[in-house]
């Protein structure tokens, strides 16, 4: 018999709405499930167990009485720490943050709650949300439930543990290079990164999306319901579209794949990654698409460009800071960020043109293509208290050369378990589509799901 806590949306609706199960017997059973793998995985923050039950019980009031208050009345979800919900500080992962409680909800918050989500807590991110790891200097080190030992990825690295162990089926985190979609692969979950402006988030950069972490692809798309609808606040917001957000099978019949397993630059992914992805092309081809490998869209000058830039961002939030502050920053994040005190304002500039070289090439390569496949990550694992694959400062962005290009060329890319390394860790298959073309990737995703089967076993919460 499944868990509770393993249960996707549409079976815990369908238990809410024939009083099989009330929101707040499923909370009690949540909080136990809790209890036993928190203590070992460190995913959340902001988590006040009192007034999620009060939530909960409202929630069975109105279910009982058949008439909940939205189409989520009474589901958990989680937020990325980094995501504002009004009365709760956001420390961005940092113990040099001051903390000051946020006064409005960001859109993915605000309508979450409008469809009737309770939100179980926050989830735990690494300083200022730039590392690809669940290390932080506030949070202090979040691990991956498929192993303890390694590190979940970021920086949505609390959203991604806690999906994985079954924190609830919904959770949400946000990527600016492949912070969704990394740690997603690394826990074996989807991670969906839309067309930029899609989930209208606050504050809104260049790239950044928020996007869902799920168990499954129909958990995702329904998420997409609530969380793809315009807010003034993004000034890159999409208006409203009409999407249903069904998840029929598309043909696959001449489909033109172009298969990347050459990042181009950084580290290189494992034979056993590359043939994992090769297995998932071979589903699409069977069913009559075209597969192709195709030539990598970065090189070293753009990552090395980007890295630049990024740095020289990441220095002058530093420099706003005092000198008693910066010594609680993270030390490899302060050392990454430091050679930009001596960069140019050209040198600057210049790497953050990148961004446009990325752009021309991943709109250049959608003239040939339908849809890119490629691993998501180079790394198969790394240990927990690392604060990157690298370990190094000198090379913070080796490993995010799969995903960076879509953030930048603001395409949908997503992550799906593809497979396991002989090491037991999952490996992720990263999907891209056209931008704007969201519901087709995630429908895709969905026939790839199909044909993969599901995951059986996911990890389990340790003994007391």
């Amino acid at each position: 018999m499944t868990d509770l806590h393993d249960l996707p949306v549409t079976q815990l609706l369908a238990l809410f709405a024939s009083r099989e199960l009330s929101p707040l017997e499923y909370y009690d059973h949540m909080l136990a499930h809790i209890e036993r793998w928190e203590p070992s995985i460190g995913a959340l923050y902001a988590f006040d167990p009192q007034r999620v039950r009060d939530q909960a019980r409202a929630s069975s009031e109105r279910w009982s009485k058949g008439m909940p208050q939205g189409m989520l009345d009474g589901i958990p979800v989680t937020l990325k720490e980094l995501i504002a919900t009004r009365g709760d500080c956001i420390p961005q992962g940092c113990a040099a943050t001051t903390l000051v409680p946020a006064t409005q909800d960001a859109p993915p918050a605000a309508r979450l709650r409008e469809a009737g989500a309770i939100i179980l807590g926050k989830t735990t991110v690494p300083d200022f949300g730039m590392l690809s790891s669940g290390l932080s200097s506030f949070h202090g080190i979040t691990r991956n439930p498929w192993n303890t030992d390694c590190n979940p990825g970021g920086s949505s690295a609390g959203a991604a543990a806690a999906a994985a162990a079954g924190y609830g089926p919904l959770h949400v985190g946000t990527d600016i290079g492949g912070s969704v979609r990394l740690p997603a692969a690394w826990c074996g979950l989807v991670g969906f990164k839309p067309t930029l402006g899609l989930i209208p988030i606050d504050p809104y950069y260049t790239g950044r999306c928020a996007g869902p972490m799920t168990r499954t692809v129909d958990d995702c798309a329904l998420m997409m319901r609530y969380l793809a609808q315009p807010d003034a606040r993004d000034a890159t917001s999409l208006p409203a579209q009409r999407r249903c957000w069904s998840l029929e099978s598309p043909s696959m019949q001449g489909l033109r794949i172009g298969l990347m397993l050459d990042p181009g630059c950084g580290f290189q992914p494992s034979a056993e990654v590359c043939e994992a992805v090769r297995d998932a092309a071979r589903l699409f081809e069977a069913r009559g698409a075209q597969v192709r490998l195709i030539a990598p869209v970065i090189n070293r000058e753009i990552l090395d460009g980007l890295d630049d830039f990024w740095r020289a961002r990441q220095w002058s939030q530093l420099l706003a800071l005092s000198k008693a502050q910066v010594g609680d920053v993270l030390p490899y994040l302060y050392d990454w960020a430091a050679p930009a005190a001596q960069m140019s304002a050209v040198q600057a500039v210049e790497g953050f043109n990148q961004t446009f070289e990325i752009r021309r090439r991943c709109a250049r390569l959608f003239r040939d293509v339908d849809l890119v496949l490629s691993p998501t990550n180079q790394v198969s694992s790394f240990p927990a208290d690392w604060p990157s694959p690298s370990n190094d400062p000198r090379q913070p962005f080796e490993h995010i050369v799969f995903t960076l290009p879509w953030n930048m060329g603001e395409q949908p890319a997503l992550s799906i378990n593809c497979g396991f390394t002989t090491e037991g860790m999952p490996i992720g298959l990263q999907m891209i589509a056209p931008r704007f073309a969201d519901q087709w990737l995630l429908q895709c995703a969905k026939a790839y799901e199909n044909w993969r089967g599901p995951i059986e076993h996911w990890p389990s919460a340790p003994a007391h």
